[in-house]
């Protein structure tokens, strides 16, 4: 499929998908981009999608590139998160009016590479930078890679993680002789025994929390992240056949319902219930990503820690992840000399990555990695093996950060968490959750 015919029919596909928060601004800079308007206004136009605490260490890394570059303005602009920001950033670059450089999580970047939407960074002058392969998270690097050739260069990886709360984890006996460090769990007995501790030693009202209801990404990290362990990816051939191993599966929503069916964890719990249960000690263990860390540290009553998931079904240990990305959207109208510009923004940007970490993210830039400014920060140096063991959402054309994908087979995990579904179940439960997509048309060839 050649390019131009791959761009029109992700457009045609992507946008009835996923327009649905749209385009509502229309005097904004990204509606003057979508009509062929926007003006080079600055000499790096940046699309990202970064609120609160991220969007503040964003900006002081632009301001870090403005102050040594005092002759480069660049004009940040912030869009809403989801499927919504990829088709306008899919939209804007099809209609030759893309940004110079935009944020893409790395489980989005087959679709946007295999629709001729990205410049590949070795066109970009990044690699005479040294932005180089050798100089990253190779879990990362490797993703941000598509057919041997590189799309995107990777900021960070955010897994999914193991909150403990110290005071909780001293009285049930979980701590090593650091004082803080958890002590090492080995296989599902191990964490099982930890978790019943934390409840019927320490006395916590439950041995873990969750956010599980209406939260089906979260569902299908916790998922994932255990069934990785024994089993390939539940997608293959680029999202076109169910790949599901049934005795996998079951063993997966077995362990899973030993913890919320014997009363460990709750069956049902939002998102603000997890947090309030973990935040008073009500709760041993949260699992949720890294990047509510900055939150729990608000909480001066709580001492906490984080660790990556041990290996709990399978002989290694998996870290459901993602990660953030930086990408040159293709355009024929930009000069070299611009191109040279993007390129010098993104390599910035790794350099003061270290800001970037302040948020929990682990660096992908491995100068960044191994430099004093990340480690000393804790807890984020603890679990920084996580982003080694790194597992993203399998290839298709609907997976990916924010997906439909994650909606329609978190929504059966949160069924099954709640004891709705049983292990038997649950093969035939996500088969049926997933026909619509893997039956469909994909929008372009992936690989």
């Amino acid at each position: 499929m050649s390019g131009a015919m791959a761009r029109r029919r992700f457009l045609a596909l992507g946008g009835g998908l996923a327009l649905t928060g749209g385009l509502a601004a229309c005097s904004s800079p990204l509606a003057s981009g979508l009509t062929g308007s926007q003006p080079n206004t600055a000499d790096v136009i940046f699309w990202n999608l970064f609120t609160g605490g991220d969007g503040a260490n964003m900006v002081l890394m632009e301001d870090a590139f403005r102050k040594a570059n005092p002759g480069t303005s660049v004009e940040a602009t912030i869009l809403g998160w989801g499927n919504p920001y990829y088709t306008k950033l899919a939209l804007a670059t099809a209609s030759g009016t893309p940004p110079d450089v935009g944020i893409t999580h790395l489980s989005r970047l087959p679709l946007l590479a295999a629709s001729g939407l990205l410049e590949p960074i070795g066109n970009t002058g990044a690699t005479e930078l040294g932005v180089t392969e050798d100089r990253f998270t190779p879990a990362a690097w490797k993703k941000a890679t598509v057919d041997g050739t590189a799309y995107a260069v990777p900021l960070d990886t955010h897994p999914f993680v193991l909150y403990y709360n110290v005071d909780l984890a001293k009285k049930a006996g979980l701590l090593d002789a650091s004082g803080d460090g958890l002590v090492p769990l080995k296989g599902k007995e191990d964490f099982l025994h930890a978790v019943k501790a934390m409840k019927e030693t320490a006395g916590a009202q439950y041995g873990a929390v969750m956010s599980i209801t209406a939260d089906p990404s979260t569902a299908w990290r916790y998922f994932s992240m255990i069934y990785s362990g024994l089993a390939g990816p539940v997608v293959t051939d680029s999202g076109t056949k169910v790949d599901l191993d049934g005795e996998a599966v079951r063993e997966t929503v077995s362990f899973m319902q030993s913890l919320t069916a014997g009363g460990l964890m709750p069956k049902n719990l939002t998102g603000s219930g997890a947090n309030a249960l973990f935040s008073t000690g009500k709760a041993g263990f949260l699992f949720d990503g890294e990047w509510q860390i900055p939150s729990y540290r608000l909480v001066k009553s709580l001492r906490f820690n984080v660790v990556p998931f041990p290996a709990l079904l399978g002989p290694k240990p998996v870290a459901y992840a993602d990660s953030h990305a930086l990408v040159v959207p293709r355009s024929g109208k930009r000069s070299d000399a611009r191109t040279r510009t993007a390129a010098e923004f993104i390599k910035s940007l790794l350099d003061h990555s270290a800001v970037w970490a302040e948020g929990g993210h682990i660096p992908a830039w491995l100068p960044t990695q191994r430099s004093k400014a990340f480690l000393d920060q804790s807890p984020q140096r603890n679990y920084v093996q996580a982003a080694f063991n790194a597992q993203y959402d399998p290839v298709a054309w609907y997976t990916g950060a924010g997906s439909d994908f994650q909606s329609v087979v978190g929504g059966t995990v949160i069924e099954a968490l709640a004891g709705r579904i049983s292990p038997q179940g649950m093969v035939p439960s996500m088969r049926s959750a997933l026909k619509r997509y893997t039956t469909a048309r994909p929008p372009v060839t992936m690989k």
